[in-house]
């Protein structure tokens, strides 16, 4: 991979332009301190510098600038007038857009509202006033550093899987120790059991190092703090009030991808609250209120989920205002008049409600809340509006603390182990025949004395990229026993598994690039022996249920499919192993993974497989001994085996015949349709 030249640089100028950014509000309220101006004035000259050691002159033009007018400051003595702070804003705006232009290679950020990142051009005229400030992302800096986090956890993983080999090499050790002479026994199994303590202790050292780097990745609330800072004081600065921010909470530490999400939610919330919420200045004091306004925002701890607050001590929402939108959007008088607080509050929820008469700068296009209700979707979150009538309003942001760690419910579904997210189960229900109900709206359980869509996740979980299906255990299958109820803020289902196995913590891993997912899987986890788990989207299993039952008619396209051929895919490499599926099951095979010889020598000897793809390179077992160990197996020697390495030498060829595999697949010039050309002969 090309080193990037910018990322050190990207880094260091968000937190500089962040800085100077809060200077001049600083600024602007009061008379210059001189070790401020100092402090800004070193800011500004050290983002001088570093951007004409990368070769950035725009933006050292600008920050060259940016000193200048600091420092005329400094000579007057005077607070910053709003026409100077708003000049000096716009320079920091195209210093930001300059640093976004850089392109940053870190992974994407969940889908949401954010500035846009516009090639940088000559410096805005003086003394504009920009109503909607193109802010730096605040997280990006974080999310280059915590890509270098996520590649340690990749590579922990690959280690665990590698111990697991391990384990069963120490295990087989052992085990051939007892066939032998009585003193070479006694050091062999000796040897075995400090092998096995040492791995013991390894794999307790490594589930620490995880869990490290698990929080070393989470990044403080308050990086958000300067943009709504900026925001607040922009629109206030274009409508002609007086607005103070508060804020709390800034130290709870948040997924940088989360955070960078919902940083463009609060953004539209505090605008929201400025813009249409605070009073003017003259309205205020005849209603016996401070001539200044405030906007708080709080960030808390609940769980495994944070909430964003966003509270201001307006006026509150004007509700006869969204009442006479409604009527103008369809509904009569009548219909109109019987909504309550809940039912216009979600109208403001759903877009393209304003109760502007015109369009601004800063209000009238029916976009702001329903921008915070789309992240809460994105992230399996909520959102909570309270309003009180001259008081204020509330806007409250709840999602999952980090899409990348969790702790989830394990079960067992159509021989594979899933996960669901812990905080979205309410309950586990043991069933029997009777506690499922069949009418022409589907099959339902009841939950809290109310009927909820039940889905059996075998027939889903077996099903392929392709959306075709496979029997999870053939014919005849029986009905789930468990059931787990989950809800979220789209509903309530009950899923039904084969057997729950208990709670564990989980990194979330995005599946391959290749590896088509539906919309009920979020991502992929990997196990502490190396095995792969699908991480199961609450909302999209709701979905999925409630469609179902609206369809009347149970989801079970496996009974309509053939019986499909068997593949094993056996490699160390969870990419690997992933992406080989994704491909077979696309192409109709029925699959089943291995992460070592040792696993997929007993997975083999328990179910009949049509072909084996094997690893070479692998910890333990490599492909050539599990080739051996099959052609030695009477019941096993007439299964095809089909070696895929980059080892692909004329003596790892001849070896590989030797050891009795069909076909040698080179992985550096590596094609799918190749590969399952050569599948085709082999199994038909």
């Amino acid at each position: 991979m090309t080193p990037d030249p910018y990322r050190y640089f990207r880094i260091e100028a968000v937190e500089l332009t962040e800085q100077l950014g809060q200077g001049v509000l600083e600024l602007e309220r009061s008379p210059p301190d001189p070790d401020t101006v100092a402090r800004l004035l070193r800011l500004a000259h050290t983002l001088k510098g570093a951007a004409r050691v990368v070769q950035q002159l725009a933006i050292a033009e600008r920050a060259h600038t940016i000193e200048e007018l600091i420092a005329s400051c400094r000579e007057s003595g005077q607070p910053l007038s709003t026409e100077r702070a708003a000049e000096l804003f716009t320079l920091l705006d195209g210093i930001n857009d300059g640093i976004a232009a850089l392109g940053a290679p870190t992974p994407p950020a969940p889908a949401g509202p954010g500035p846009a990142a516009d090639q940088p051009g000559p410096a805005p005229p003086a003394g504009s006033s920009v109503a909607e400030p193109r802010l730096p992302d605040v997280a990006a800096g974080w999310r280059a550093d915590s890509a270098d986090v996520d590649g340690l956890l990749d590579a922990i993983g690959e280690a665990q899987a590698h111990l697991t080999g391990m384990r069963g090499s120490a295990g087989n050790l052992e085990a051939f120790a007892g066939g032998g002479p009585r003193a070479i026994a006694g050091e062999l199994t000796a040897l075995s059991r400090v092998v096995t303590r040492a791995l013991e202790h390894t794999e307790r050292e490594m589930r620490g190092v995880r869990a490290s780097a698990e929080r070393l990745r989470l990044v403080p609330a308050d990086v958000l703090f300067p943009n709504l800072r900026r925001a607040i004081r922009d629109v206030a600065t274009v409508q002609g009030k007086r607005v103070e921010f508060a804020s709390s909470g800034g130290e709870v530490r948040v997924d940088p991808a989360v955070l960078s999400a919902v940083g463009g939610a609060m953004l539209h919330a505090v605008r929201n609250a400025v813009a249409h919420g605070i009073e003017t200045e003259q309205r205020r004091r005849a209603a016996g209120k401070p001539a200044t306004g405030r906007v708080t925002v709080t960030v808390s701890l609940r769980g495994a989920r944070v909430a964003f607050g966003c509270r201001d001590d307006g006026q509150g929402f004007d509700l006869e205002a969204v009442r006479g939108v409604a009527r103008l959007a369809g509904l009569s008088t009548i219909e109109a008049a019987r909504l309550g607080t809940e039912e216009l509050v979600a109208l403001t929820l759903a877009g393209g409600v304003t109760t502007s008469s015109t369009v601004t700068e800063v209000s009238g296009r029916g976009v702001g809340l329903d921008v915070v209700r789309d992240v809460a979707e994105q992230l399996g979150g909520d959102v909570v509006v309270h309003t009180e009538p001259g008081l204020g309003a509330t806007v409250e942001l709840e999602v999952p603390l980090s899409r990348f760690s969790f702790t989830g419910l394990v079960a067992a579904v159509a021989g594979l182990t899933v996960t669901i997210p812990l905080e979205s189960v309410r309950q586990g229900l043991r069933l029997t025949p009777a506690d499922v109900a069949r009418s022409a709206s589907g099959e339902t359980v009841t939950y809290d004395g109310q009927a909820i869509p039940f889905l059996p996740l075998g027939p889903i979980i077996a099903t392929g990229s392709s959306g075709r299906a496979r029997p999870a255990v053939g014919a005849g299958q029986r009905a789930p026993r468990v059931a787990v109820v989950v809800s979220t803020a789209n509903g309530a289902a009950a899923l039904g598994v084969d057997r729950l196995l208990g709670t564990a913590p989980v990194v979330v891993q995005a599946l391959p690039e290749l590896a088509a997912a539906g919309e009920m899987v979020a991502g992929l986890s990997v196990d502490v022996d190396g095995h792969p788990r699908l991480v199961l989207d609450p909302n999209g299993l709701i979905t999925r249920a409630q469609r179902v039952a609206e369809a009347g008619r149970p989801d079970t396209a496996a009974d309509t499919v053939r019986p499909r051929r068997c593949v094993l895919v056996i490699d160390d490499s969870l990419t690997t192993r992933m992406l080989e599926r994704n491909i077979l099951e696309s192409a109709g095979y029925d699959v089943d993974v291995a992460s070592s010889g040792e696993e997929a020598l007993a997975k083999a000897r328990d179910r009949r497989f049509g072909l084996f793809l094997v690893d070479i390179e692998m910890p333990g077992m490599d492909g050539f001994t599990f080739v051996e160990h099959t052609q030695a197996d009477p019941e096993l020697r007439e299964i095809p085996s089909i070696l895929v390495s980059s080892r692909a030498s004329d003596e790892d060829r001849q070896r590989g015949v030797r050891a009795g595999a069909r076909r040698h697949v080179d992985k550096s010039a590596f094609d799918q349709n190749e590969l399952l050309r050569c599948i085709e002969s082999l199994v038909g």
